[in-house]
């Protein structure tokens, strides 16, 4: 990835634009965001300066409105959260998303961040990995389903769900600022996971676990239809527009 930037860029603070919004959810925000505060700037972005509610009960408050996001981040980073099929009907959100990617250097999501990407059009032609019970909506969207833990295509980095934001996020700064930068960064948070349970993914969970968690995300239905929908209306635009 060095071609889009040089990881010799010394002690440069990046510029990473991470963006929340209601219902997203506080560890897709806090595992990258704790990595990469170490070596960035990290701007928290939402509509307005207004307390905004994760989907744990407790608010996080942004450090800057959308209008007032720099040009040329170098990383734009998506939540994801159980607000996801909500978020996705909202034009403004999606509107900012498309116009920030249009001239960050990464593209980059956790969880469900990646369809949100999706809806804003960023992923047209790219691989991506999202949360396991998101890649029907992820997958209606066109979109190429990764089913890596962290799924690298070119400039667009997306991973799974929740805890494998920290792994992202040390394998973004390993795109950006090298090996040894990562492995500073993976003691300093003394990331060293040693799990006592085996249930942390459905190939490994016992089913009657699976299908707990199918039945409470139920708004993976929702996330489905409203992705359907945009897809026949960007598919109408451009009938229209060929015309």
């Amino acid at each position: 990835m060095s071609e889009h930037l040089d990881k010799g860029n010394g002690d440069r603070k990046l510029e990473i634009g991470m963006v929340i919004f209601p219902g997203f959810t506080l560890q897709d925000l806090a595992g990258p965001q704790t990595a990469f505060g170490l070596h960035a700037n990290t701007h928290i972005i939402w509509k307005n300066m207004d307390a905004v509610p994760t989907d744990m009960g407790v608010t996080m408050n942004p450090t800057i409105a959308m209008r007032d996001v720099p040009e040329n981040l170098d990383v734009l980073f998506i939540a994801g959260g159980g607000g996801t099929p909500e978020i996705m009907k909202d034009q403004e959100f999606l509107d900012f998303v498309a116009h920030a990617g249009k001239t960050a250097t990464y593209i980059t999501a956790v969880c469900t961040g990646s369809v949100l990407l999706a809806m804003a059009g960023l992923l047209d032609g790219y691989r991506a990995a999202t949360y396991w019970p998101f890649y029907e909506p992820l997958i209606a969207l066109g979109v190429e389903p990764s089913y890596e833990r962290v799924c690298v295509d070119r400039n667009r980095i997306t991973g799974g769900g929740v805890t494998a934001g920290i792994d992202f996020a040390l394998q973004l700064i390993a795109e950006i600022k090298g090996k040894e930068a990562a492995e500073f960064t993976q003691l300093v948070l003394e990331y060293d996971p040693q799990p006592t349970l085996t249930s942390g993914h459905p190939r490994s969970a016992r089913p009657e676990i699976v299908a707990q968690i199918q039945g409470l995300w139920g708004r993976t239905d929702e996330a489905v239809r409203v992705a359907k929908a945009h897809m026949a209306t960007r598919v109408n635009s451009s009938r229209v527009t060929s015309v």
